[in-house]
């Protein structure tokens, strides 16, 4: 499924945040990334994020969509480079 994942969290757990992002996504902006994985890489990802985050603080999104769906993204001012460091 292709999802886009979107993270607000304290400062001293950006790091952590952003590699283990980095790992399983594209990144896309600064604390936006998307990409397609599989139900069991997305529960991995999920244990992992919230192994992480403070649940009292920290906030992540994710936006999940169905096999055979294409999402649009549309893009307007500066642009990214492509990410080069997906795995």
């Amino acid at each position: 499924m292709y999802v886009v994942v979107v993270y607000d969290t304290a400062a001293e757990r950006n790091p952590r945040i952003l590699r283990t992002c980095r790992r399983y996504l594209h990144h896309v902006q600064r604390s936006v990334f998307e990409g397609n994985l599989t139900n069991a890489q997305l529960r991995r990802f999920q244990a992992e994020v919230e192994g992480v985050l403070d649940l009292s603080y920290d906030n992540v999104l994710v936006y999940s969509f169905p096999p055979g769906a294409t999402p649009v993204r549309h893009e307007w001012g500066a642009t990214e480079p492509a990410p080069s460091d997906v795995i």
